[in-house]
C-alpha cells in the first residue's frame, strides 16, 4: 500500500495510529500521546468508550441498513432525544456537517421561494466555513479552500462576523432579498473567534423583527463542546435551524439539520433524501454518545476543563513575543500567534507527546475530549509553551 495511490487532498504528519483509549493515542511502535485535537471535534467522548464498542458491536450484528423508504426506529429516537435537548422540533440525518449545511442551505431558498423572493439572499460571516461543497464554500470565506472554485453562487452577502452594525448595513443595502443569516456561534476554522457577549442575542432579535430565518452551524461548537449542549443556549436563544455533525458520531460519520416545525414544512416527500443518512449504525451510536454526555456530567466538565485550560495558558504565555491573543470557549480554544512558526504540530507530538492544531495558518487551536482531567490539561499547556519556548514578560 503507497500513498502515491491517494489524491494529493492533505499533508498529513509522519505519525500513523493504530489504537485511542479516552484521551490517549498510540503509533506502530507503541508510543502514547494526548490527543488534544480530538480529531477535529470529532472524538468528543474519547476513544474506543466502552459504551461505543458495544453499541457498534451489537448493531453491526444485527442491522447497517434498509434505506429511507422505511422506518428507522434508531432514527426516531435520534431525532427526540435531539429536538428535546435543542428545542427545536423536527430533524433530517445525512452523513457530514457539509451536507448537513447544505439541508440549511435549501431550506433557505425555499423559504425564500415561498415569500415569493426570486433570488434571495443569505448573509454570510467573513472568516466562515461551512464546507467544502461548492454551496457550502459559497457561504465560507477562506481563499485557500475556495481557490480554483470561482464560479461560485451569488446568493450570500458577507459580513463581518460579530459585529451588528454590518447586519443593519446588510438589512438597509439589501432590503426584503434576504432571508436568512448562516453563522458559526464560535468560528472554528476561522481562528476560534468569541462573538462579543450578546451578540447572538441581538442577530435573533434582528431576524425575528425581519422574518429572516437564523441559521447556526455548531458543526463544531455542538454536542457539549463549549459547556453546554450547543453553544446558542449560552445566550437564552434559539435557532430557526441548526446544523450538527462530528462529536454527533463520535467518529462514525453522522450529521443532521434541525429546524422549527414552521421551517421543516417546507420539505416535502421527495424534496430532499439521503441514501445512507440517519442509518441504524450510525443514528445509534450518536443516541449512544447523547447518553454518555448526559449521564457522565461532560457539559459541566467541559466548562470546568475548558476555563481552567484558558486560564493556564494565559498566565503561562502571558507577554509572550509570539502570541497575539489567547481566546476560546469551553474546551474550544485558540492561541493566535504573531506569524506562522513551521512545524508546531510535529514538534508538539515528537517533543512533548500531545497532539495539537494548526488552523488559519498561524493559530493553535486545541479541542480536547470532553472527558479530559486536570493532569491532562496542565500536560497540554506544558506541551504549548514548550513549543513556542520560554516566555516573555
Amino acid at each position: 500500500m503507497t500513498a502515491a495511490c491517494l489524491m494529493n487532498t492533505y499533508i498529513p504528519l509522519p505519525l500513523s495510529f493504530v489504537r485511542g483509549e479516552g484521551m490517549q493515542l498510540w503509533d506502530e511502535t507503541g508510543r502514547q500521546y494526548l490527543d488534544a485535537v480530538a480529531g477535529i471535534a470529532v472524538t468528543g467522548v474519547g476513544h474506543s468508550h466502552p459504551w461505543i464498542v458495544s453499541a457498534i458491536t451489537e448493531q453491526a450484528g444485527l442491522l447497517l441498513h434498509t434505506s429511507n423508504h422505511y422506518r428507522i426506529d434508531w432514527q426516531q429516537q435520534l431525532a427526540g432525544k435531539l429536538t428535546r435537548l435543542s428545542g427545536l422540533e423536527q430533524a433530517f440525518f445525512n452523513n457530514s456537517g457539509a451536507e448537513a449545511n447544505e439541508t440549511a442551505l435549501k431550506l433557505a431558498r425555499l423559504y425564500g421561494w415561498a415569500k415569493g423572493i426570486e433570488r434571495p439572499l443569505v448573509v454570510v460571516m467573513e472568516n466562515a466555513f461551512h464546507g467544502r461543497t461548492l454551496g457550502t464554500l459559497s457561504a465560507s470565506d477562506n481563499g485557500t479552500v475556495r481557490l480554483g472554485y470561482q464560479a461560485m453562487t451569488e446568493a450570500f452577502v458577507k459580513v463581518p462576523f460579530g459585529d451588528m452594525d454590518a447586519i443593519k448595513q446588510a438589512t438597509q443595502a439589501h432590503g426584503e432579498r434576504i432571508v436568512a443569516v448562516m453563522l458559526e456561534p464560535v468560528q472554528g476554522e476561522g481562528g476560534v473567534s468569541v462573538p462579543p457577549a450578546g451578540y447572538l442575542k441581538a442577530l435573533r432579535a434582528h431576524c425575528s423583527a425581519n422574518a429572516w430565518l437564523m441559521m447556526l452551524d455548531e458543526i463544531q461548537t455542538g454536542i457539549g463542546r463549549t459547556g453546554r449542549w450547543f453553544a446558542f443556549q449560552h445566550e437564552g436563544i434559539v435557532p430557526d435551524v441548526m446544523t450538527l455533525a462530528k462529536a454527533l458520531g463520535n467518529g462514525i460519520p453522522i450529521g443532521a439539520c434541525l429546524a422549527s416545525a414552521e421551517v421543516a414544512r417546507l420539505f416535502t416527500p421527495g424534496s430532499h433524501g439521503s441514501t445512507f443518512g440517519g442509518n441504524p449504525l450510525a443514528c445509534r451510536v450518536a443516541c449512544t454518545v447523547l447518553d454518555i454526555v448526559e449521564r457522565q456530567g461532560l457539559l459541566n466538565n467541559a466548562a470546568a476543563q475548558g476555563e481552567r485550560l484558558l486560564t493556564r495558558l494565559r498566565d503561562e504565555l502571558a507577554g509572550h513575543p509570539d502570541v497575539v491573543q489567547i481566546r476560546g470557549l469551553g474546551l474550544m480554544v485558540g492561541i493566535e500567534l504573531i506569524r506562522p512558526i513551521r512545524d508546531l504540530c510535529l514538534a508538539a507530538a515528537r517533543d512533548h507527546g500531545v497532539l495539537i492544531n494548526i488552523t488559519r495558518g498561524q493559530t493553535i487551536r486545541l479541542l480536547p475530549p470532553l472527558i479530559i482531567g486536570e493532569k491532562d490539561v496542565e500536560r497540554i499547556v506544558n506541551a504549548v509553551v514548550g513549543v513556542l519556548g520560554n516566555r516573555v514578560t
